[in-house]
C-alpha cells in the first residue's frame, strides 16, 4: 500500500479488555482506555519492527537420540519504538470484551529498502504456529514480552518446517534472517497462548552433522 509515493504498512491489533484466564481477575482488569490504547500501540510497534527489520537467527535443531537440545536464538536487527510518529492509529472498534485497533506505519526510505530486501533474492515464505505460557505479568510491559515469546516460537517452528521441506538430510544447525510478513493472530489454546504467523526467511548457512 502506498500513499503519495510513500509505502505504508497496515495491521490490526486485538487487545483483550477482560481477563484472558481466571487468575487474572485482579490484575490490571478491566483495562481502562489509556491502558488499552497503549497495549495495542506497543504490540503494533513490535510487529512493525519484526516486519521491517526482523531478526538474525541461530538454530540448533536438536535431536533427542543424541541428547542434543533444540535451541533457537533471535537477535533483533532494529526496532520501531513506541511513540514513533510514523505509527498512527487509523480506526478502532470494541466488540464484546475485545478492542480492535487498525494502524498504519509510513516507512522512510531506509526502512522501505529494508522491507524490499525481504521480498527478493533467496528469501522464502513460511508459516507456522507458536505457543507459550500465558504467564503472570509483574507489570504492564510484561504483556509485550509474553506476546513476543509466542511470536518467536512461531518463528522457530517456521524455520524448522522450512528446513524439513528443503533439506534431504536433517542438518545440525542453521543460521540466517527472518522477518514477519504480516501481523500475527493470537488466541488461547488449552491454557496457553498460541500465535499463527507468516514469515519471510533467508537461510545463509546450514551446518550438517558431518561437520561435528
Amino acid at each position: 500500500m502506498s500513499v503519495s509515493g510513500q509505502e505504508v504498512l497496515r495491521g490490526q491489533v486485538t487487545v483483550e479488555m477482560a481477563p484472558v484466564y481466571p487468575f487474572y481477575m485482579d490484575v490490571y482488569y478491566p483495562l481502562d482506555t489509556a491502558a488499552t490504547h497503549r497495549r495495542a500501540l506497543s504490540e503494533a510497534a513490535m510487529f512493525y519492527s519484526a516486519m521491517i527489520y526482523g531478526w538474525s537467527f541461530e538454530y540448533e535443531i536438536g535431536e533427542r537420540a543424541r541428547g542434543i537440545p533444540e535451541l533457537f536464538e533471535l537477535h533483533p536487527e532494529g526496532a520501531v519504538r513506541f511513540g514513533d510518529p510514523k505509527l498512527r492509529a487509523t480506526d478502532a472498534e470494541v466488540k464484546g470484551s475485545k478492542f480492535y485497533l487498525w494502524t498504519d506505519y509510513r516507512m522512510d526510505d531506509a526502512q522501505l529498502r529494508r522491507i524490499q530486501s525481504w521480498r527478493a533474492g533467496t528469501v522464502k515464505n513460511a508459516q507456522a504456529v507458536g505457543y507459550g505460557p500465558i504467564g503472570m505479568p509483574v507489570d504492564e510491559d510484561d504483556w509485550i514480552e509474553i506476546k513476543k515469546k509466542v511470536l518467536e516460537d512461531a518463528g522457530r517452528a517456521a524455520v524448522r518446517a522450512l528446513l524439513q521441506g528443503t533439506e534431504r538430510n536433517r542438518p545440525k544447525a542453521a543460521k540466517g534472517f527472518i522477518a514477519l510478513a504480516a501481523f500475527p493472530s493470537y488466541w488461547i489454546d488449552a491454557g496457553q497462548w498460541a500465535a499463527s504467523a507468516r514469515f519471510r526467511v533467508e537461510i545463509t548457512e546450514i551446518i550438517p552433522f558431518s561437520a561435528y
